[in-house]
C-alpha cells in the first residue's frame, strides 16, 4: 500500500491542550417535581382543595418521571429529589381524588338539608289519651286529616313528625309568677304549659333550634314568656331515641282573653305546630 494510501496518526493531546467539556447535569426537573409534589400533597390535605392537588400532582408526576429519565441517561445527578418529586404527585393525585369524592358528598348532603328545610318536615294529630277518633275529628281532624297542617291541634294531642318525632302540649293551669318574674306584666293573667318532646325516632335529636311561642285572644296578641326561677329555662341539649324530655312554660296574657295558641317549631327542617287552648 502506498504511503499516500495510509491513515494519519494521532498521539496524544499534547501539553496545554484543552479535553472536551463535560455534559452539564439538568437536576432542574427533579427540583420542580419536588416542590410541587409538597405543594400539593398540602392542598389536599385542605378541603375544597381538591382541584388544586389533581393539577399540581398530575405536573408533579409528569416531571418526576422525566427528571427519572435524564438521570438514567446521566444528564442529572438527583435521582433521590426526582424520585421523591414523583411519588409526592402520585399522592397528591391520589388526595385529590379522595377530597373530590367527599366534597361532592358534602355539597350532595348540604341540597339534601336545604331542601328539606324549604319543604320542612310536617307533623301529624295523634289525639290525646282517651279521645275518641270521632272526638278527634270534632276538634278539627284526625290522626292523618291533619298531616301537613301543623295546626288545629287541642290540649294534650301530639303532633307525630315523619322522623317519628312527638310533641305534646298539656292544657293551661293559671300560674303565679315570683316577685321578681321577667315577662309579667301587672294586670295581666299567667299561664303555664307543659310541652313533652319524645324521640320515637333512631337517631338523637338536638333541641337548640327548639322554640316555643304563644299568641293570647281573638285579636292574636303576643304573649310574652315569662321567666323566673321555676319556667323559663326551656330545653336544652339532646334527646337520645326511645327518651323524652318535659319543659314547663309560662306566657302572659291578657286578663279577657279566652284562647291561647301555643306553637312549637322544632327547628330549621320541621314545619311548626299550634295548639289551640281554651283559658
Amino acid at each position: 500500500m502506498s504511503h499516500s494510501m495510509q491513515q494519519p496518526q494521532y498521539g496524544p493531546p499534547q501539553f496545554g491542550q484543552q479535553a472536551p467539556p463535560p455534559v452539564p447535569m439538568r437536576n432542574g426537573l427533579g427540583t420542580a417535581a419536588l416542590v410541587l409534589g409538597i405543594i400539593g400533597t398540602v392542598s389536599g390535605l385542605i378541603p375544597f382543595f381538591f382541584w388544586l392537588a389533581g393539577i399540581l400532582g398530575l405536573i408533579a408526576l409528569i416531571l418526576g418521571l422525566s427528571g427519572r429519565g435524564r438521570v438514567k441517561r446521566g444528564e442529572a445527578a438527583n435521582k433521590g429529589v426526582t424520585t421523591t418529586g414523583a411519588i409526592l404527585g402520585l399522592v397528591a393525585l391520589i388526595l385529590s381524588v379522595v377530597g373530590a369524592v367527599l366534597t361532592f358528598k358534602a355539597v350532595d348532603e348540604a341540597v339534601d338539608e336545604i331542601n328539606k328545610a324549604a319543604t320542612g318536615t310536617t307533623a301529624s294529630k295523634e289525639p290525646a289519651a282517651g279521645k275518641s277518633d270521632g272526638a278527634a275529628k270534632g276538634d278539627g281532624a284526625a290522626k292523618g286529616d291533619a298531616k301537613g297542617k301543623g295546626a288545629g291541634l287541642a290540649a294534650g294531642d301530639t303532633a307525630v313528625y315523619d322522623d317519628d318525632l312527638k310533641i305534646t302540649v298539656s292544657a293551661p293551669k293559671a300560674y303565679t309568677p315570683s316577685e321578681f318574674a321577667a315577662g309579667h306584666t301587672a294586670g295581666n293573667k299567667a299561664y303555664e304549659v307543659t310541652v313533652v318532646v319524645e324521640n320515637g325516632g333512631k337517631k338523637k335529636f338536638d333541641t337548640t333550634l327548639l322554640t316555643t311561642d304563644a299568641r293570647a285572644g281573638k285579636d292574636g296578641v303576643n304573649a310574652e314568656q315569662i321567666f323566673d326561677e321555676k319556667v323559663g329555662s326551656g330545653f336544652s341539649g339532646t334527646i337520645l331515641p326511645g327518651k323524652k324530655s318535659t319543659v314547663r312554660f309560662a306566657f302572659d296574657a291578657p286578663t279577657a282573653a279566652k284562647e291561647l295558641t301555643v306553637e312549637v317549631s322544632p327547628g330549621l327542617t320541621y314545619d311548626a305546630s299550634q295548639w289551640e287552648l281554651k283559658l
